[in-house]
């Protein structure tokens, strides 16, 4: 029987994703527990492969369990096993077909940036704690440059570029509340490290470092030297996944398995993340 998951995780503890030899990875953790829950080895397949020290609210995980379980009693049977970090949000029992990553329509990352001059610890490793603060008019530029189909071999990380390092990004977003900011980034598909080398090149024209000329010159396929840093793992999140056919909403509220015509309104929203500025809600921005 083949099931899908919403997978939520704190990503500080792990190296990244997809499972390695030499480090834990969240795909490890999962297998795991889902091994122990079905006496047999279960495979994994992720929406998406996360970096090391990145977080999600809306990975999605396919598997095919050796028996039917209701959806409810899988998660909290799997839940029991998994360290406190990883949990599933939502079970739901799928097509023998889907597959978590070749199925899905879009993916959304999520980047947080506190610019206070002291941060809540409660936000420390949850957010990248940039002092400076940005100029806002020049940062909305910069995602509007960004967005469409462009080379962003400048924008993967080097000895990892594909051949073919043209993408097309839907939608690049900035939002800002108080001392909060948020990217909001969503593609079929990323190179590595595009998201996070991308806030960085925001970054630099936010901080007054470059001009929007430099940000366009970096989308004609020059080198990763060209770009400017890559911003910490620390801030970037998994949002969520659209798929074709089905909805997947989790107790975390930040996944979206969604139809097809909702899937392409760029006015869909998410409930909002768990992050709050002491009396000031940022909410508002989180979508």
């Amino acid at each position: 029987m083949k099931y899908a998951a919403q997978v939520a995780y704190v990503g500080t503890e792990y190296a990244g994703w997809q499972r390695q030899s030499q480090a834990l990875s969240v795909q490890q953790v999962l297998e795991e527990a889902l091994m122990r829950v079905s006496s047999e080895p279960v495979k994994v397949v992720g929406a998406g492969r996360t970096d090391s020290g990145v977080h999600a609210l809306g990975q999605v995980a396919s598997f095919t369990m050796n028996k039917d379980w209701d959806p409810q009693r899988l998660m909290l049977a799997v839940n029991f096993y998994l360290p406190r970090d990883v949990s599933l949000m939502e079970v739901r029992r799928m097509p023998e077909d889907f597959h978590a990553r070749r199925s899905a329509l879009w993916r959304e990352y999520r980047y947080f940036v506190w610019h206070g001059r002291s941060c809540w610890p409660h936000l420390r490793g949850l957010v990248w704690w940039r002092k400076r603060r940005w100029d806002g008019e020049s940062v909305r530029k910069a995602c509007r440059t960004l967005e469409g189909t462009h080379d962003f071999r400048a924008f993967c990380k080097t000895g990892e570029c594909p051949e073919d390092s043209v993408r097309t990004l839907s939608r690049v977003r900035c939002k800002r509340v108080g001392d909060l900011s948020l990217i909001i980034v969503r593609a079929p598909s990323f190179l590595m490290n595009m998201v996070r080398i991308m806030v960085g090149n925001i970054d630099k024209i936010g901080c007054g470092g470059e001009s929007l000329p430099w940000l366009q010159s970096l989308l004609e396929g020059t080198g990763r030297d060209a770009s400017a840093m890559t911003a910490p793992a620390s801030g970037l999140y998994f949002w969520r996944v659209a798929y074709k056919d089905f909805t997947f909403t989790g107790n975390g509220g930040s996944c979206s398995l969604i139809g097809r015509e909702q899937a392409k309104n760029e006015s869909y929203q998410s409930p909002s993340l768990f992050v709050r500025r002491s009396g000031e809600c940022s909410e508002r921005i989180l979508g």
